[in-house]
């Protein structure tokens, strides 16, 4: 595995290093250990997933507050997405491409906000969560708050209510 460090303190792209032979390929994805040496949550005791049927779903800007703040790995398993995080300190935004082709995962530490917008029909994400999810701690950011101006790829996305009407950013 490969840690690529993103303007974000904490927030890695990891990228598998294929051993290829005339099989295919085998990577590791993810090592505990790996992990701990970089001071990164090596636990994750929550795994979901998220199918999205259209293009220009978008889901997001989620976080946990304290004292349920959580990290993720997000990897996406089919199809692809354009993959953000929010710093909840600063605002700072920055953005991934992740896909079945290109394998990547993106670490996403405690503090940071999370949302990404499909780029293909039926893209289906996968999460790793070091906290279980706590509904009283869930909270998120406006995806079109012009504090942030995040760049969106797909003009008037799909959204939920809830998605649709979170706050501005303050930080």
């Amino acid at each position: 595995m490969r840690f690529v460090e993103l303007p974000i303190p904490g927030a890695f792209v990891i990228e598998p290093e294929p051993v290829d032979d005339e099989r295919g390929f085998f990577a590791r994805l993810f090592d505990a250990a790996e992990f701990a040496r970089r001071g990164l949550a090596a636990s994750f005791p929550q795994w979901s997933i998220s199918y999205n049927a259209r293009r220009g779903t978008l889901r997001g800007m989620h976080y946990q507050a304290a004292p349920h703040e959580e990290a993720k790995i997000v990897r996406c398993t089919r199809g692809a997405a354009h993959d953000v995080i929010v710093s909840l300190h600063d605002g700072r935004w920055t953005a991934v491409e992740l896909s079945e082709e290109n394998r990547r995962a993106l670490y996403i530490p405690a503090g940071v906000a999370h949302g990404f917008q499909t780029l293909a029909d039926a893209t289906e994400m996968c999460y790793f969560i070091s906290a279980e999810y706590a509904p009283a701690s869930a909270r998120g950011l406006r995806w079109n708050d012009p504090a942030l101006a995040i760049d969106w790829p797909v003009a008037d996305p799909i959204l939920s209510e809830r998605d649709r009407t979170f706050p501005d950013f303050r930080p």
